[in-house]
């Protein structure tokens, strides 16, 4: 009788398991299939980690463009951004040295989440990734609007603070349709820019922490929770 009694709970108890365990397996399929069908979850994580590395090489790069200038004794205003020779013209050089980082780390993501996005057999341009840019795009368009003011105005030294601010809420704006992790590197952009117009003067050195290392850290977090 007692045998019977311990063979019909040990039934019941390996039924309960093997159901509680197909019962989390099953949420788990479904909580994926959720997150393909409203985020687009192909973000590569190693894209974030490189476009860091060219931040922080555009940044050093026009870290020495910028003394470079005050030795000399060249100085420029909006109104000769395009009339002054290229040679004496450092704010010219940086702006091109930030287009060449902006190239190179859009041609690195796009890239990288290609093959993300071939890997977890997701289209790399579907509904998913059209919502995340144009949630992207549409803060960031506004703040580069913002920023050109701000230079046509003079006040130079806002513009860094501004670009951060704004990029960081773009990034908080699109996180919704992406890996949440995307999130918190808005939030550390936008709180930079905040500190940063506490410290003007500064801005490069607040590029280089935004745009720079908060972008490998946040690379390095997405590498390790999602590609691998």
């Amino acid at each position: 009788m007692i045998n019977s009694v311990k063979y019909i709970y040990f039934v019941f108890q390996s039924t309960f398991i093997m159901t509680k365990d197909k019962v989390l397996d099953d949420l788990k399929e479904i909580r994926s299939i959720m997150d393909k069908s409203t985020r687009f979850i192909s973000l590569s994580g190693m894209s974030g980690v490189m476009a860091g590395i060219y931040a922080l090489i555009g940044s050093i790069v026009g870290y020495f463009v910028i003394e470079d200038a005050r030795e000399r004794g060249y100085t420029d205003t909006l109104d000769s951004l395009l009339s002054t020779p290229w040679e004496r013209n450092p704010s010219l050089q940086i702006l091109v040295i930030a287009g060449i980082v902006l190239f190179m780390a859009v041609v690195t993501a796009f890239f990288l989440t290609k093959i993300k996005a071939a890997k977890y057999k997701q289209k790399i341009w579907n509904k998913q990734s059209i919502r995340l840019v144009v949630n992207f795009l549409a803060p960031l368009t506004i703040g580069g609007l913002f920023t050109l003011a701000l230079l046509q105005y003079g006040l130079l030294f806002l513009v860094a603070p501004a670009m951060l601010v704004f990029y960081g809420i773009a990034c908080m704006n699109a996180a919704k349709y992406t890996l949440g992790t995307v999130k918190y590197l808005g939030l550390s952009c936008a709180i930079l820019g905040l500190i940063n117009t506490q410290f003007i003067g500064y801005g490069l050195y607040f590029w280089a922490a935004g745009f720079g290392l908060c972008h490998i850290i946040y690379g390095a977090v997405m590498y390790y929770k999602y590609d691998r």
